[in-house]
């Protein structure tokens, strides 16, 4: 299931986000690649100690925390540090399937990434190629986004990125260990959620309806969710 959350950044955070990461020190992505990886990365990345991209990462994480679709899609337990990464020249990332396990060292901490994310930080009107291509029950999906979108994906899935032809494509990626692992599972909590959602408006309080429909929801996330 893939789900777009639009505006998940607001422009002038894009706008901070791209003036800053300018001059960024950019290192080659392929010192970050698997053992099989490698022969298939081609990209520059910021350092996961960088300052800036600690800084920047942060706050994409407040900006995750705060959102209601993300929350409900993922259910996130936990969420790596985002990685940001910069194609250009040809740069591409050939079809992979992302770690099960990732251990991040500094935190004592291992994550199972369930879902991944892609934030768009480049203007699509200012690169070419760049489509972030997930493979799905019903074939290949290619997502390109408008600057300050993101994409949740299952991290799972088959991905790659697009050779970028012209200009530069600037994205922040991050995984997700979500509270229930089965993806099926998920999606159902997250389709029922939104049912709930645009059902509410206009009800009472304590309309019956509602609440019975949030008494399934919650016996199902307790009969589900590993925390």
């Amino acid at each position: 299931m893939l789900i777009i959350i639009e505006n998940l950044l607001a422009a002038d955070d894009v706008r901070t986000f791209r003036d800053r990461l300018v001059d960024a020190s950019w290192r080659d992505g392929a010192d970050t690649a698997g053992s099989r990886s490698v022969a298939v990365k081609r990209n520059l990345q910021l350092p996961r100690e960088d300052g800036l991209a600690r800084e920047l990462g942060d706050a994409i994480l407040r900006k995750l925390g705060q959102h209601s679709e993300f929350l409900s899609a993922s259910l996130a337990e936990k969420i790596w540090p985002p990685v940001f990464n910069l194609y250009q020249d040809g740069g591409h990332y050939g079809t992979h399937t992302d770690a099960a396990l990732m251990r991040l060292t500094e935190a004592n901490l291992t994550l199972r990434s369930d879902l991944s994310a892609t934030v768009f930080l480049s203007d699509p009107r200012y690169y070419d190629g760049g489509e972030l291509v997930i493979e799905e029950q019903f074939g290949a999906q290619p997502v390109k986004l408008e600057a300050g979108d993101a994409v949740l994906y299952p991290s799972s899935s088959l991905h790659q990125v697009m050779p970028v032809t012209r200009g530069q494509r600037i994205c922040a990626i991050t995984w997700i260990q979500s509270a229930v692992a089965d993806t099926s599972a998920r999606a159902l909590l997250y389709d029922l959620d939104q049912s709930i959602r645009a059902l509410t408006p206009g009800r009472a309080k304590d309309d019956p309806e509602i609440n019975r429909l949030i008494h399934v929801y919650h016996n199902l996330l307790r009969r589900w969710a590993h925390v």
